[in-house]
């Protein structure tokens, strides 16, 4: 699928202009290039307006960081990271705050309940800031309403037998860079010359982005006073003077009031500012489906906020369109008592970035009991706790799932190409999390013992002792999850290997999607570095078009490159419609040509002390902490309520392994009296496992009309 010229006013573009994009080699600067924003929250830029495009982020799950007085701004994604600069100080304040309508700020901070700190210089600079940033707004709002038209001279427009060239076709929705540095860009593009309708509305347009900005800027500065003035809330009198006069007369233009929230069940997000200008630690807030954050960041040039403008403000390089609809509108604060159900919401939840230790003495030689079982499936054998990590294999079964946000991207596709290069993503990414993780294995489950993780409603239970089976559902807007985990491990006398047996399955929309896992393999266990390699094919079907993705896992060779993974997307009768190619540990890209990728997924960086905590994602030391929204809400029998687990985590093996064993007895004596423990959210149909529901329905209810019974 073609995406629409860049010069085609359309009526999905909420913003479109040239602006100074850092390149991505080091040392090479800037470049001016065309950037266009979509009211899906898409942000795409490309050498001029009639070029393919280049590349492209997605809004709702960037963090954003700007600095006012060198008008930069930085987007940073999951994906690929901007680093952007205005050409004026009207086109940054008009820029920041489009981007703000899908990168929600509320200014606030961790909702524990602390004593506050007296107000710091950095809380202070911050209020500063905002507040001048704002009374620059108010008199560019002054401005814009006081004069009759605006002109811009600046213009160039081309003819509309340009508009009817046909232009090369690059068969993909994709943006795409250079393999190789060299590459031809067009630095003499020109601006589009609005629509009549556009040119008579524009003031009005620019006036309700002004407007929306500034009541963004405001909500965050009276949070931030709030810290400053002793715990005291500021009044009326501390805002500006106008700020309600020119609220008064623009209550009609607007459709919603800028200081509350209105979203639709799957679209309830927030997120936060935060100043980094200082030392002290920084505190992380999630949103639920990692939506984006704000950072403002301070000028480290003082006095740069007097620079001229690149461009002459009448000369601006924006375009804009109409916002989004009443149904659509983003505002930029949440009140809790609009949420239909708050206990799947994640609000303010400030998660730890490291675990109370890292493993307490040696984890034993794993090749002396290996080598006694040569041949044996091993999941029947007991091993020490100093083999363990702190997870069950229930959590490191979330841990799968974390870049569940392609799941929405394949969601938003439209080409059945297109979605199945974003579902092939999702499940080669769910390997990166293991890069580091060779040397131990998670606690094997109790019976009925289960985990949830409120991010991507998520829910794991054990529904098997013996083969162990673990079953799964996530959910998220337009998309469900669901699938078994089992296998067996197998030492073969220098290798151990690992072989998946459970099949998963991804339905959207109309499309349904299934494949199964290929065999891993732990290498160097008698001597050297220990890791992981997954080798092998993975197939993915959809059952529905007969379309499918073929991966091959490529095995390590002595000199070769590790971790490689290389895929081909196939139609029903055997045409390669697109290749993918990459590692597993690190980005995924589909190849457009020889020369030119689009990258699919990149990997979260692992944090700085990964080593020391037992290689663990910064998502994966998250798994077993139970933090404000879930205290009080979860069950008796989730994985975060094992003793020996959490024995563990604080680096007290005794204890730990007593309470294995002490947890093990208990199930076994279950059994003897022959009342083992039944699943409870799964049920067996046929030979798959399929979630029943009534987890979350009984978990908003506080388990008093479905009791769950303890484990331990």
């Amino acid at each position: 699928m073609a995406l629409p010229d860049a010069q085609d006013v359309g009526h999905d573009i909420v913003c479109q202009g040239w602006l100074l994009k850092k390149r991505r080699m080091m040392m090479q600067g800037f470049a001016r290039r065309y950037f266009v924003l979509r009211q899906s929250g898409t942000l795409s830029y490309s050498f001029d307006p009639k070029q393919p495009v280049r590349d492209q982020i997605f809004l709702p799950h960037a963090a954003l960081s700007t600095v006012a007085g060198r008008r930069d701004i930085h987007l940073d994604s999951s994906t690929a990271t901007f680093h952007i600069k205005c050409l004026s100080k009207e086109d940054f304040d008009t820029w920041t705050s489009a981007f703000r309508t899908f990168i929600i700020v509320d200014g606030r901070r961790s909702s524990a309940s602390k004593p506050t700190p007296r107000p710091t210089h950095s809380q202070r600079t911050k209020s500063s800031a905002i507040a001048e940033d704002m009374g620059s707004k108010l008199q560019s709002l002054a401005l814009l309403t006081a004069e009759d038209a605006y002109k811009n001279t600046s213009l160039k427009s081309k003819s509309d037998k340009e508009k009817s060239n046909n232009h090369r076709d690059v068969g993909s929705v994709f943006s795409k860079f250079k393999k190789s540095g060299h590459h031809v860009t067009h630095e003499d593009g020109y601006l589009v010359r609005p629509s009549p309708d556009a040119d008579a509305n524009f003031h009005l347009q620019h006036a309700h982005v002004a407007l929306e900005s500034l009541k963004s800027h405001h909500t965050a500065l009276l949070k931030s006073l709030y810290a400053v003035y002793d715990d005291t809330p500021p009044s009326a009198s501390h805002g500006s003077p106008s700020s309600k006069a020119i609220e008064g007369k623009t209550e009609n233009f607007l459709s919603a009031s800028g200081s509350s929230v209105s979203f639709s069940p799957h679209a309830k997000r927030i997120s936060s500012t935060t100043d980094l200008s200082d030392g002290a630690p920084v505190e992380w807030f999630d949103a639920e489906d990692n939506f984006g954050e704000e950072f403002l960041l301070e000028d480290p040039t003082p006095g740069s906020g007097k620079t001229r403008d690149l461009l002459p403000s009448r000369n601006s390089s924006l375009h804009e369109y109409g916002s989004v609809s009443s149904e659509e509108e983003v505002h930029t604060a949440l009140k809790t008592d609009q949420l239909d159900d708050s206990s799947l919401h994640v609000c303010q939840v400030v998660r730890r970035t490291r675990l109370p230790s890292g493993p307490v003495g040696d984890e034993g030689s794993l090749f002396a009991i290996l080598k006694k079982n040569v041949g044996k499936d091993l999941s029947t054998i007991a091993f020490p706790v100093s083999f363990n990590e702190p997870l069950t294999l229930l959590q490191r079964t979330a841990e799968e799932v974390e870049y569940h946000g392609l799941l929405q991207q394949a969601a938003e596709a439209t080409e059945l190409v297109e979605r199945m290069c974003f579902v092939a993503a999702f499940a080669i990414s769910g390997y990166a999390h293991t890069r580091y993780r060779s040397g131990r294995k998670g606690f094997n489950p109790m019976l009925a013992e289960t985990f949830e993780d409120v991010r991507m409603k998520f829910i794991a239970e054990k529904v098997s002792h013996n083969p162990v089976v673990i079953a799964y559902h996530a959910e998220g807007d337009k998309w469900e999850l669901h699938g078994t985990s089992a296998g067996k491990t197998k030492f073969w006398g220098k290798s151990l290997e690992i072989i998946p047996l459970g099949t998963t399955r991804l339905k959207i929309g109309d499309d349904q999607y299934e494949w199964n896992k290929p065999s891993s393999f732990m290498r160097n266990l008698m001597m050297g570095t220990k890791y992981l390699e997954h080798c092998g094919r993975m197939t993915i079907k959809n059952t529905i078009s007969g379309d499918s993705c073929v991966i091959d896992f490529k095995q390590t060779g002595y000199w070769g490159a590790s971790n490689e993974v290389a895929g081909a997307v196939l139609s029903r009768s055997g045409d390669v419609r697109a290749r993918l190619e990459g590692k597993w540990d690190d980005q995924i890209a589909l190849a457009l040509d020889p020369s030119h990728f689009r990258v699919l997924w990149r990997i979260t960086p692992f944090p700085k002390q990964a080593m020391e905590y037992y290689g663990f994602t910064a998502f994966g030391i998250t798994m077993n902490e139970i933090t404000g929204d879930l205290d009080g809400k979860l069950p008796p029998t989730d994985s975060r309520f094992r003793p020996d687990v959490r024995a563990l985590e604080v680096g007290n093996v005794d204890e730990a392994e007593a309470q294995k064993t002490h947890l093990e007895e208990l199930q076994r004596d279950r059994r003897r009296r022959g009342a083992d423990r039944t699943p409870r959210w799964f049920k067996l149909d046929g030979e798959e496992w399929k979630y029943q529901g009534g987890y979350w329905e009984a978990r908003a209810m506080g388990w008093r009309e479905v009791p769950v019974e303890p484990l331990w």
